[in-house]
């Protein structure tokens, strides 16, 4: 076969990722989100791997990617086809006859039953079509890493949108106990306005600060609703009828992720996968564009019956055939194979500094998603310690109130304190939760060791 045969682009990957503390071998278990022991989140990935419409028309792409690719085999073999007909003429008689160029003086009708077997061949002498199949098959490759690519994306989103909605109802139970404890303290501070024990500004201080809090939790279960209805969509189920129960998240330790070599995010992504085939399928077509300057060999042929009478027609000495071996030489195409495969070396190209760039980012996305579990992990536990010195100072600043030592400001900074601490504890939680899904993701998600 003419044409350069498939050498993957010279890379140097690093040793070792930067931010990884160890180097593991080990491979991610295919159900990568049964790491986390939350059956629930099995649930949610099942269904959206089942019903999810985007992931659907990935594989629906995938069929006609190999079909193409059959389509494309077919041509190794020869096209054979019937094309039987029957056909009656009746000649005039004032015809002339193309022999003597004399007035033919009599009719006739003709019949004539043929039934013809045809062939044709193109005798692959260059690998024109052998090329074009590698190409059609490296395309179809290309699309099942896409489809595989989409389908890890659409599970990191479950998980992600998940925990995102743990979140939120962490966020409102935090919001609805600070709620029923703020209405106490309006409550217990209308007893003190009317017995004179306390200012009606600190009353109308503790309502401002009641009422802010309340606003604050109708968001925060507004944006509840809209990330269930987003998580319906990947589900492939419709917003009206889907529910997930409230689960406040709690804190939880990630999964350990085995991290590995950099050099295995070249076979374990699949979008890496899917632009290395593409890079295979641009260097099968420079093939096929250098066959077109060499000349083409086909075969054609036909073989069968033909006869005047239908009784005599499948007889031995009805039988007929054919056979036309030919060759088409390109001598003049105004510069237009120069030119096409010039565009087609430019097109490999461009699919190679793809391919690198896809691979730079692999390698950046690792990175990221590595600095951001360990930078979440240190931030939830000064955040857990945060939380705990609001607590004590809410305390202290209630008790020292209580006696007059302090006004209510003091009361209010301290509550909008631990509120704002315990929000921000949970909203990292979720990051670190986040941040090993995106590790995941960004290393190809679960592979099963070959057998």
């Amino acid at each position: 076969m003419v044409g350069p045969d498939y050498k993957r682009p010279q890379l140097a990957p690093p040793q070792a990722f930067k931010s990884q503390t160890a180097s593991s071998p080990d491979l991610i278990a295919p159900a990568w989100w049964r790491l986390y022991g939350d059956p629930e989140l099995d649930r949610l990935v099942t269904v959206a791997t089942d019903s999810n419409q985007t992931l659907r028309q990935a594989v629906a792409a995938v069929d006609q990617a190999r079909a193409v690719a059959r389509i494309a085999a077919s041509f190794l073999a020869p096209t054979i086809t019937a094309d039987p007909t029957l056909t009656r003429e009746r000649t005039s008689a004032t015809r002339e006859s193309t022999f003597s160029g004399q007035t033919v003086g009599t009719n006739a009708t003709i019949t004539d039953w043929l039934v013809p077997i045809d062939l044709t061949y193109e005798i692959d002498v260059w690998g024109r079509v052998r090329r074009g199949l590698e190409s059609a098959r490296a395309q179809a490759v290309a699309t099942s890493d896409d489809e595989a690519a989409v389908r890890l994306m659409v599970q990191t989103d479950v998980a992600q949108f998940y925990y995102t909605l743990r979140l939120l109802d962490a966020q409102i139970e935090i919001l609805t106990q600070t709620v029923d404890s703020y209405r106490e303290q309006v409550r217990i501070l209308s007893v003190q306005v009317r017995t004179g024990l306390t200012s009606p500004i600190a009353l109308s201080q503790a309502d401002a600060l009641l009422q802010s809090t309340l606003a604050q939790q109708q968001d925060f279960e507004r944006a509840r609703a809209d990330q269930e209805h987003a998580l319906a969509i990947l589900c492939g189920q419709p917003a009206p009828s889907f529910s997930v129960p409230p689960n406040p998240l709690q804190e939880i330790s990630p999964p350990d992720v085995p991290v590995g070599l950099p050099a295995m995010l070249l076979t374990r992504r699949p979008d890496v996968a899917a632009t290395e085939e593409a890079v295979v399928a641009a260097n099968a077509q420079i093939g096929v564009a250098m066959a077109e300057f060499y000349p083409q060999f086909t075969l054609a042929s036909f073989a069968g019956f033909e006869s005047a009478n239908l009784k005599n027609l499948t007889e031995w000495k009805s039988g007929i055939a054919s056979i036309i071996p030919g060759v088409s030489l390109p001598i003049f195409e105004g510069g237009r194979l120069k030119a096409n495969l010039a565009a087609t070396r430019a097109q490999y190209r461009q699919t190679v500094a793809a391919y690198v760039n896809q691979v730079l980012i692999a390698y950046a996305d690792v990175e990221d998603a590595l600095t951001d579990l360990h930078a979440y992990t240190d931030e939830v536990a000064d955040l857990r310690n945060a939380v705990t010195a609001s607590q004590e100072y809410l305390r202290l600043a209630n008790a020292q109130f209580s006696i007059g030592l302090v006004d209510y400001l003091t009361v209010i900074d301290a509550e909008r304190t631990l509120l704002a601490n315990q929000l921000l504890f949970t909203q990292n939680v979720n990051s670190q939760l986040g941040s090993s899904i995106r590790l995941i993701k960004a290393l190809g998600g679960g592979w099963q060791a070959a057998p």
